[in-house]
């Protein structure tokens, strides 16, 4: 194999020769070198193969931000196997869905994720072998697996189009993936789970750079690291932006974190007047934004500098092709707005592969995940909206269909539908209307859903309602229910 694309496992193993005593991994207050982290993956590994994980198995990782978390990932891979996370806070249901679809020989998590299949925290794994040797090199077919709701209502993966290998060389305009450089010190507060700070930390590992993990994030937590580690780079999504710079001005500035030198944002908009505030506190160039969805097929990217000149913008085009299109499937031009169709680089394979799901797909290879925009002049891209079905909260992406499937199971939900209101902290906050039948109250609905939906899905609010929700069809104009919801917060 060219060393350009050598497996994870012997990256990880070449480190750990030649700058074993470097910082790896720190969170909590705990550090790995690069030559302790190799070993126990090496254990690990092991000991996942014990229990019946081989070449080409999917392995779901239901672990909080933690070093056992990366350890897990790694251990997979060495095997020739597919990390596959999910948030450790899944309710059983949830987490069954899934397995059905990876078929994993185990878990990794802790007691308090519930599920049928054999499950092992790092702890155990580690107590069933000693031998932190070198394993044969293996490639996993597949380099990651990370899962998204869907607007089915049901959980679906999305199986990378990549292998098993590393991809830290420069890209073509001559930066290394992320902007990151193996001296940086770079800080992940976001969870592991989601497929941004998921690749970002791979990348960070294989770099030979040195991670530095927030179990969970914590505004002044953030700055805390930062400032303690040297923090020269640091993945962020708008809500933990927001929530930072609403601290104190006497809190922020008993941090010094001047040593930042990228800082990226992704996942979900982030409101302008936030977003120059970052760029005036730590600088232009400092601040870069990318969007892209987990299936790869195109991204675009922006500086702060850029930003100012194209305020709103999430970027240029960067890999692969972009457009708007009409409802009738046209190309827009400039200016009108559509729904923002990609695909991939012509002659590149596969990004990924839908394993649950169907995508969004136009004749010529286009597909759509659901935003919607336009272009200006200078091929700048600007979102209007997201498509009407799916909800961003704090950056995750929240399906109605699923907890209305949800909700309906209660026996005495006669129907409900779920959308979106405006919300200054979250972007998005889930809203549920309900028509009940006698007897239904919110605190059984609460309890209901608190044993099938994981808690960011959960609706904050409830509202009760005697007529019907939907059509004889069974179709439900969320966009009008919410718009109504709006004005009257509008004008409450």
């Amino acid at each position: 194999m060219a060393e350009a694309l050598m497996s994870l496992g012997e990256a990880l193993r070449r480190l750990a020769a030649s700058q074993g005593e470097a910082p790896a991994v720190t969170c909590e207050g705990r550090t790995l070198t690069y030559a302790e982290f190799n070993a126990r993956t090496n254990r690990i590994a092991r000991a996942m193969a014990a229990k019946g994980v081989k070449l080409g198995d999917l392995v779901t990782i239901g672990l909080p931000n933690s070093i056992g978390f990366v350890e897990a990932c790694f251990a997979a891979w060495k095997l020739g196997a597919t990390p596959q996370p999910i948030s450790f806070r899944l309710p059983k249901a949830e987490v069954e869905a899934i397995c059905d679809l990876a078929d994993p020989p185990l878990v990794v998590a802790l007691d308090s994720l519930e599920t049928d299949r054999p499950r092992f925290d790092i702890d155990a794994l580690l107590a069933l072998s000693d031998d932190d040797s070198e394993l044969p090199d293996a490639v996993a077919p597949i380099l990651k697996a990370p899962t998204s709701g869907g607007s089915t209502g049901r959980p679906k993966l999305i199986l990378s189009g990549s292998p098993g290998v590393t991809a830290n060389t420069p890209t073509l305009d001559g930066q290394r993936p992320w902007r990151l450089e193996p001296d940086d010190a770079a800080v992940i507060p976001a969870p592991l789970y989601h497929n941004g700070p998921f690749g970002c930390a791979l990348a960070i590992l294989t770099l030979g750079a040195h991670l530095v993990l927030i179990p969970r994030f914590d505004a002044e937590g953030t700055l805390a690291a930062i400032d303690q580690h040297r923090g020269s780079w640091i993945y962020l999504v708008p809500t933990m932006m927001s929530r930072i710079w609403k601290l104190p001005d006497e809190v922020k500035a008993g941090y010094d974190i001047s040593s930042l030198r990228v800082l990226w944002h992704l996942a979900a908009p982030c409101p302008p007047a936030l977003k120059e505030a970052w760029i005036d506190w730590v600088g232009p160039e400092t601040v870069l934004e990318l969007y892209a969805g987990t299936e790869a097929q195109a991204i675009t990217t922006i500086t702060g500098t850029e930003w100012l000149s194209h305020r709103g913008s999430v970027g240029q085009v960067k890999a692969g092709e972009m457009t708007a299109m009409s409802e009738a499937g046209e190309p827009l031009p400039p200016g009108q707005v559509g729904e923002i169709y990609m695909r991939r680089p012509e002659g590149a394979p596969a990004t990924y592969q839908y394993r649950g799901a169907t995508a969004r797909t136009l004749p010529g290879g286009w597909e759509s995940l659901g935003d919607i925009g336009w272009f200006d002049e200078d091929g700048y891209l600007y979102l209007a909206d997201r498509r009407t079905d799916m909800i961003l909260v704090g950056g995750s992406n929240v399906y109605p269909a699923e907890i209305e499937a949800a909700l309906d199971e209660h026996p005495l939900v006669a129907s409900s539908a779920v959308i979106g209101l405006p919300h200054e902290d979250l972007g998005s906050t889930v809203h549920a209307i309900v028509q009940p039948r006698e007897g239904l109250d919110e605190a059984q609905l609460r309890a209901h859903l608190a044993e099938r939906l994981v808690t960011y899905k959960q609706p904050r609010s409830y509202e009760f309602v005697e007529e019907n929700i939907r059509d004889d069809a069974g179709k439900v104009r969320r966009t009008a229910l919410r718009d109504e919801r709006v004005a009257r917060m509008k004008g409450a």
